[in-house]
């Protein structure tokens, strides 16, 4: 098997949630998506699945961008805790759980305040553009009280 073939087969993992030959990027190049202290690998990505697997770390207190689009996620919870919203629900997270997030459905990861959040995030390979919320839906979510305490605590 050639150098290629093994490189796409296997990504041997390295210290720190880490991966053999996976880039480390930036969460997002948008800088009007508000977001704090987190970052991406990609560790598959192949046409002919029409998915790709990422693995998104967010550092203690951070947080992924509140947003909606077409495609759906599979995340699923490798370490640390926090708590996620989905639609109007916010739970707790933990190593482990997975979290399905349906399509135009709004959604945002925290990590807690004193350890690193990690997970594993399914989605299609093509994906449309995220959409932000306008002042108009933020104000809808944010008419249920345990919404608006989470994206009080995450939007400052």
């Amino acid at each position: 098997m050639d150098e290629i073939a093994k490189t796409r087969t296997h990504r041997k993992a390295q210290p720190g949630y880490r991966w053999e030959n996976v880039e480390l990027r930036p969460y997002k190049e948008d800088v009007r998506a508000l977001f704090r202290s987190i970052t991406r690998q990609v560790l598959f990505s192949d046409p002919a699945m029409h998915g790709e697997l990422r693995y998104f770390d967010i550092a203690p207190g951070g947080f992924s961008t509140l947003e909606r689009h077409e495609h759906m996620h599979a995340v699923v919870i490798l370490r640390g805790r926090g708590q996620c919203l989905v639609g109007h629900a916010v739970r707790d997270i933990a190593p482990h759980d997975l979290v399905t997030v349906p399509a135009w459905t709004w959604h945002q990861f925290r990590a807690d305040a004193d350890a690193p959040l990690g997970f594993l995030c399914l989605v299609n390979a093509a994906r449309d553009k995220p959409q932000l919320p306008t002042e108009e839906e933020l104000a809808e979510l944010k008419a249920q009280p345990q919404v608006a305490a989470f994206l009080g605590s995450v939007s400052e």
